[in-house]
């Protein structure tokens, strides 16, 4: 097929396609390139996958007690105990994880364009026979985590959705009075599935990303991919799945003597009580 042959000049020269860009200054010029724009993407992505596994695993307390993991809830906001101001290490991490998103989302999105320009350059489409599920899903799992992401936090960190049933701190009981809901339930069960493909390729590609792929590590690599992503899958899919078959329920939680308060925690009590204690 031929190729797109642009203008020369005076000299002979082929003008480029694209006019370029001004270089920035180092290291900054790093990201304009393919190259760099793939290693962010696979280090934020690391950064990603930790958050997400940790945060799957500090949700599973839910099934030790409502106190433990509200407790868990509470940790989080006492981090750095008495040294610095109450919340300001878990802003600061938040913070990082809202760079991190954005960085992995821009340089992916940016990737793409690149890929697509090439293809108009040399006016040839996308071959997939090589691709697998995933890879070709990716586009399409990205805006959904994205929306899960701001509903998941309107949910259960804002409290928008359950309205005045939200219970600031209580964790156990936001999460069994949100996902008794069939559609809430239905939606962190898709979700967290396009979640699992997400993760199963992004996985897999970001050693290549990183310069690591060699024929010999790729049934490590697959077998790593397929492991994480089955296990936030299974651990995520438990809570609305649970919710439903009413393991956690607030007819199951097993309430401590009135008043107790653990770790400066909200304890499960009543609803009155809770909001006596205060946040």
């Amino acid at each position: 097929m031929a190729k797109t042959i642009s203008p020369s000049d005076s000299r002979g020269r082929v003008k480029p396609l694209r006019k370029r860009s001004r270089e920035l200054p180092w290291p900054a010029n790093l990201y304009q390139t393919a190259v760099g724009k793939k290693y962010i993407m696979a280090l934020t992505g690391i950064g990603i996958l930790g958050f997400v596994l940790v945060h799957m695993i500090g949700n599973l307390h839910i099934y030790q007690s409502p106190l433990e993991v509200n407790d868990y809830g509470e940790a989080l906001r006492d981090l750095g105990g008495n040294l610095i101001p109450r919340t300001l290490l878990l802003w600061v991490f938040r913070v990082g994880l809202i760079g991190m998103f954005i960085l992995h989302i821009h340089s992916a999105w940016s990737l793409n364009r690149m890929s697509e320009a090439s293809n108009e350059k040399y006016q040839s489409k996308r071959d997939y026979i090589a691709a697998n599920f995933a890879s070709r899903t990716m586009r399409w799992t990205g805006p959904i985590i994205l929306l899960y992401l701001f509903f998941h936090l309107a949910d259960l960190t804002w409290g928008w959705w359950l309205g005045d049933t939200y219970i600031r701190g209580d964790v156990y009981h936001n999460v069994a009075e949100s996902m008794s809901s069939i559609p809430v339930a239905l939606i962190y069960i898709v979700a967290n599935v396009a979640l699992a493909v997400h993760i199963y390729h992004g996985a897999w590609s970001l050693f290549q990303s990183l310069g690591i792929n060699n024929p010999r590590y790729n049934a490590a690599r697959r077998g790593f991919a397929t492991g994480l992503a089955g296990i936030i899958l299974l651990g995520n899919l438990s809570f609305p799945i649970m919710v439903q078959a009413g393991v956690i329920s607030e007819d199951n939680r097993t309430t401590p003597p009135a008043g107790s308060v653990t770790s400066g925690a909200l304890a499960p009590l009543s609803q009155s009580t809770v909001l006596e204690v205060g946040s």
